[in-house]
């Protein structure tokens, strides 16, 4: 038999793998039971192996299990789970089987069930004794002594299902859950929106049903997360099963919050109506069922925000009211006839949350807790859960000080029986800061809210601040100067027009233009040639012409800049690029302009307004209530420069009635356009204030400003008039015992780059220090040689109405100098737009 024919299979170590395992080098030991590889497995004596024999098993015979992975004929894959799969090969082995893919769905089902069952099991269902449990919200003055308690358990009621009218169910089924009364209690849909929104990062609440709502409201912490929303789900699944919808019901209703500190339908039948809740008419339920969808928004009283004024509240709970009985009528819970009685909204009864905090005590409180929510995130609703201890910045004594101040001043000037058609609808409104810290240590907001006046007057919205807005302008010129300056401040002696009707050019030179299509005429306050006059003197006698070119000069930009980074809120400042804007069409809060002007008396350094300093939670301290840091807004000298032309407008200008004071003081007056508001602005190193005065109907729809000439039986007022007089009287019982303190002495900075067609050259270095000084700029009790000036700058057209550049192109390209002024910082961190503030607008 030839050599290269097939032997017949060798036993088990003898025949061939014998001969091989005797072939192996010299010195090569064999390990006992294993097998030695050849020498040359390819070679033309390297037969096919055993399929029974160790090596056939590793390797496998080939064409029958298809190559490596494959699985060879007596070998069975031992995995519990044969994946990837050991009978596939390339990409097939990760082709699941159905059996694989229907046993892992099978089993996370099973998971999943067994997960949810063990969750509903362990959950307890919603207690409404529980969630109406009384707690207040306790304020504190700075000194640690309590202010006052709102809230209480005076408003916390539980009545049974029975006590509340069948329309009042209707209501709130037909507005809030149509299906309430045949679904299981959730609504996966509504489900499904929550979790997208956590995925997003975004609240996790979306649409619930009642009993979701219900569920909710029982929760007494204010986290949104998915565990949680776990939690509500499974409770309102248990809810769904195991309670009567009566129950659910009643519970939803008693745990829901109604506004004015009102929890549960009793103590919002009493806030609104004053009767219990089971005299309430349709009408009124359907009130009650509006104001649910958001009392912050829908209270007519309003709330914590810009868009919650009582006007935008009223109109939105007038359409709510509306829709909520046509609903019902549409889902079948009332008929037409019924719906036909209701036309006429409900009479609401005055606020028994307002009759108890009479005075400022209002004011200071709201400011607070629009502080604090804005904080730590909170809504309205968790808020009025109470258990909060508030430490303010408000400092009693000078609280009081402020109000007598004013009302002092009210009784004196204003006579509403003698002059109804003048002296009605006058508003004061004030804001006091501490200059080296930015703390609200007082305010006043008006009459009270026991007197119907729910609007906060320091922190109003819509009053212009007219002339006080020059400093601003100023300010951004020392610092960025103008095309004339080639990039170098500007000096307070430059000297720009100040006749009155001069005509305004844009940066190229260009006369602006008129709606006419003329060149636009600046009016002032008095028809005075005043010829060119230095900044210094400009502001002064707060003569119009020579800032509302300045702005053009500089850049509208440019003094928005500097005036955010002083602490005025961008979204208060008018957005137009015209010459009014210099003279103070914007509209901040008093409290913004205090603390703007406090950036100026701290030498360029801003303090962000706060009014909290310290905040418990059941008894536990909350972080985030530290005073904000100091941020620096511009040079020191451009400040100190500031304050020095402000000192000459108290010594010299249109504001004297505040020398009165008796110690060093600077401060600006404004008036604006048709005498409507009238404004002073000022401070020493300790403190500063800014006091307003205008007139408007609180409780209009538009509140919209009326002149004041003729009130009090003058002609017009001024800045330099009741707001001088009020700031006067406030500072000097203010201060009264703090050591008397001057300002750091102001160097001379800039260059003089005087506005086109003055009579001096332009520009020249600055001045060297020295006594001989021009009067005008100089502190000196004796006045300078100048007719009487103006009193309080004031725009001659309406604010509003624009003038515009015909060539926009013209943007300021003058820069500060390396040594100049630090970049300013925004100026908001923890507030909202103009008039919701909680610190100020």
């Amino acid at each position: 038999m030839s050599e290269h024919r097939r032997k017949p299979p060798q036993q088990q170590g003898g025949g061939r793998a014998a001969a091989r395992r005797a072939q192996q080098r010299p010195g090569r030991g064999v390990t006992p039971g294993r097998d030695a590889p050849t020498a040359s497995p390819g070679g033309p004596y390297a037969g096919q192996p055993d399929p029974d024999s160790r090596a056939g098993a590793r390797r496998g015979t080939r064409g029958t299990g298809g190559g490596r992975g494959g699985k060879g004929p007596g070998r069975k894959d031992k995995r519990l789970i044969n994946y990837p799969r050991s009978d596939r090969q390339g990409w097939k082995r990760f082709l699941p089987s159905w059996k694989l893919v229907g046993g892992t769905a099978l089993g996370f089902f099973a998971i999943i069930t067994a997960g949810s069952g063990i969750g509903i099991a362990m959950v307890g269902t919603p207690d409404a004794n529980k969630a109406a449990e009384a707690q207040n919200n306790v304020f504190y003055w700075a000194d640690g002594t309590q202010m006052v308690a709102t809230g209480g358990s005076t408003n916390r009621q539980i009545v049974p299902i029975d006590k509340i009218p069948r329309s009042m169910q209707n209501a709130v089924i037909s507005a809030e859950n149509e299906s309430f009364e045949t679904d299981k209690g959730v609504d996966p849909m509504g489900i499904a929106r929550a979790v997208v929104n956590m995925a997003k990062g975004g609240s996790t609440q979306g649409g619930s049903t009642i009993t979701q709502q219900y569920v909710k409201n029982t929760f007494l912490d204010s986290d949104q997360t998915l565990k949680r929303k776990v939690t509500e789900l499974f409770i309102s699944i248990k809810l769904g099963v195991t309670a009567e919808k009566d129950t659910i019901l009643a519970g939803y209703l008693n745990t829901a919050y109604y506004g004015r500190d009102a929890y549960g339908i009793q103590a919002a039948s009493r806030a609104y109506f004053n009767k219990d809740c089971d005299k309430l008419t349709p009408s009124e339920g359907a009130f009650l069922a509006s104001v649910l969808k958001g009392p912050n928004l829908y209270n007519p009283d309003g709330g914590i925000g810009s868009a919650a004024t009582p006007e935008a509240n009223t109109k939105r709970a007038m359409s709510r009211w509306a829709w909520v009985l046509d609903r019902e009528v549409a889902v079948g819970r009332m008929d037409q006839a019924e719906r036909d009685k209701y036309r006429e909204f409900p009479k609401l009864v005055d606020s028994a949350q307002a009759r108890s905090l009479g005075g400022q005590t209002g004011y200071l409180v709201e400011t607070a807790k629009q502080y604090v929510m804005k904080a730590k995130g909170l809504t309205a609703e968790q808020m009025a859960l109470g258990g909060y201890q508030i430490t303010t910045t408000f400092q009693k004594p000078k609280v009081d000080a402020l109000v007598k101040a004013v009302e002092d001043t009210r009784n004196g000037f204003l006579d509403e029986k003698a002059r109804p058609d003048y002296d009605t609808f006058v508003q004061f409104g004030a804001a006091s800061v501490d200059v080296k810290t930015g703390a609200l240590v007082a305010l006043y907001g008006g009459p009270g809210w026991d007197q119907k006046h729910f609007t906060n007057n320091a922190n109003t919205i819509g009053v212009p601040v007219g002339s006080t807005w020059k400093p601003f302008v100023l300010a951004a010129a020392l610092e960025y100067g103008t095309q004339n300056s080639h990039g170098e401040g500007l000096s307070v002696e430059s000297k720009y027009n100040g006749n009155d009707l001069a005509v305004i050019n844009n940066r190229d030179g260009k006369p602006l233009r008129s709606a006419d299509g003329k060149p636009f005429q600046q009016k002032n306050e008095s028809p005075t040639q005043y010829g060119y006059v230095t900044l210094n003197e400009a502001m002064e006698k707060s003569i119009n012409t020579p800032f509302a070119q300045l702005v053009f000069d500089v850049g509208h930009d440019k003094v928005r800049s500097v005036a955010e980074a002083s602490g005025i809120l961008k979204e208060s400042m008018d957005p137009t690029d015209n010459a009014s804007f210099a003279l103070g069409t914007s509209t901040p809060s008093a409290i913004r302009m205090a603390d703007a002007y406090g950036t100026f008396a701290d030498s360029g350094t801003h303090h962000e307004p706060f009014s909290v300093t310290k905040v418990l939670k059941d008894g536990k301290e909350l972080s985030g209530f530290e005073a904000p840091k100091a941020q620096r807004a511009m040079d020191n000298s451009i400040a100190d420069n500031i304050t020095k032309v402000l000192r000459n407008v108290v010594e010299n200008g249109t504001g004297t009635k505040a020398k009165k004071l008796g110690r060093p003081a600077a401060g600006k007056t404004g008036t604006t356009d048709q005498n409507k508001s009238a404004w002073f602005v000022g401070y020493t190193p300790q403190l500063s204030t800014a006091v307003t005065l205008f007139r408007n109907d609180p409780n209009s729809a538009d509140k919209k400003l009326m002149s004041m000439n003729r009130v009090g039986g003058v002609d017009s007022i001024h800045g330099g008039d009741i707001p001088a007089v009020i700031w006067t009287e406030y500072m000097k019982a203010a201060l009264k015992g703090s050591p008397e303190k001057d300002f750091p002495e102001a160097e001379d900075i800039g260059v003089k780059a005087d506005a086109a067609g003055a009579p001096t050259p332009t520009p020249t270095p600055p001045p060297s220090p020295s006594p001989s000084v021009s009067p005008s700029s100089e502190i000196s009790p004796s006045p300078t040689v100048s007719p009487s000036p103006s009193r309080g700058g004031k725009p001659s057209c309406n604010p509003w109405k624009l003038y515009c550049d015909p060539d926009p192109s013209g943007t300021p390209t003058g820069m500060p100098s390396p040594t100049k002024s630090k970049p300013g910082r925004p100026g908001s961190s923890f507030w909202g737009p103009a008039g919701a503030d909680p610190a100020g607008g």
